[in-house]
């Protein structure tokens, strides 16, 4: 039995990306690993299936505080389903939920935190909710946001983008790696090859190159063409649909950038978000 190491972030902040390349770096594939099967070294905690081992009820017959009070017993749960630590997926805040942990540190080896520039997050999560982008703005501005249960997902209190991202790196820990996504485009060889260091893992440069480059977006975005992708919403035309940096320049109005400013300043001021922005 090992712990969990969490791949977090607020969604649609590159997370999908982050297990993508852990995959391919972990099996070291002559061809891109498959992303219908992301969950080989990763779980969801917004996965069901652990839930009802404990209360066979859906999630959507589960009230949210009794789901909180589950929480912490899942993820006990998962951390048996491998003798080494094991990767899991979370959009939540590291913030409580009726007085429970969202995140139970005693089960916890450590998280690397995926952030992204809330200018394109808006563009990017408003698609994949089928959203307007002003909904979305408001939606990122809510310190109480949380997603609902339903037949697949169980909720999640992702709270608004500012209390995520801080909730999860205002506190420096060595058992934490941040890395924002721009930069995961910018200097793919670096960021990519510094996640694998926190991992305790020394690849050789030709199998770190072939993971990046296996875990491209025009090659994810190839397989979903191609096979189709369990995690899209079903909002959603498709899930990986551009992946860039700086869009939110030709997509939101300055009415809207402003917005995203007056709500995320002091977040975005700290991951140097505001660089170039007219005030």
């Amino acid at each position: 039995m090992g712990a969990i190491i969490w791949l977090a972030s607020y969604p649609k902040s590159g997370n999908t990306w982050l297990r993508a390349f852990l995959h391919n770096l972990l099996r070291n594939p002559d061809h891109s690993f498959d992303i219908n099967n992301l969950t080989a070294f990763s779980l969801g905690d917004s996965d069901p299936l652990l839930y009802q081992r404990l209360d066979p009820r859906p999630p959507n017959q589960l009230s949210n505080e009794e789901i909180a009070r589950l929480r912490p017993k899942v993820q006990s749960l998962m951390t048996g389903v491998s003798p080494d630590n094991v990767f899991v997926k979370t959009h939540n805040a590291l913030v409580e939920d009726f007085g429970v942990p969202m995140i139970s540190l005693d089960v916890t080896a450590g998280a690397i935190y995926v952030v992204r520039n809330p200018l394109d997050v808006v563009i990017s999560y408003s698609h994949h909710l089928g959203w307007t982008i002003d909904q979305t703005i408001d939606l990122m501005a809510a310190s109480a946001a949380r997603t609902p249960s339903g037949l697949k997902f169980v909720t999640e209190k992702i709270c608004s983008w500012s209390v995520n991202v801080e909730s999860w790196t205002t506190r420096p820990n060595r058992t934490l790696h941040v890395v924002r996504y721009e930069d995961m485009h910018a200097e793919p060889i670096k960021t990519f090859g510094a996640i694998a260091g926190f991992l305790g893992l020394k690849p050789p440069r030709e199998r770190l190159e072939r993971a990046i480059r296996h875990s491209s977006f025009k090659v994810l975005q190839e397989q979903e063409k191609r096979h189709g992708f369990i995690e899209r919403s079903p909002m959603a035309e498709r899930f990986f649909r551009q992946g860039k940096a700086g869009q939110w320049r030709s997509v939101l109005s300055d009415a809207q950038v402003q917005r995203i400013i007056t709500d995320h300043a002091g977040q975005m001021d700290r991951f140097g978000y505001r660089v170039g922005v007219a005030a």
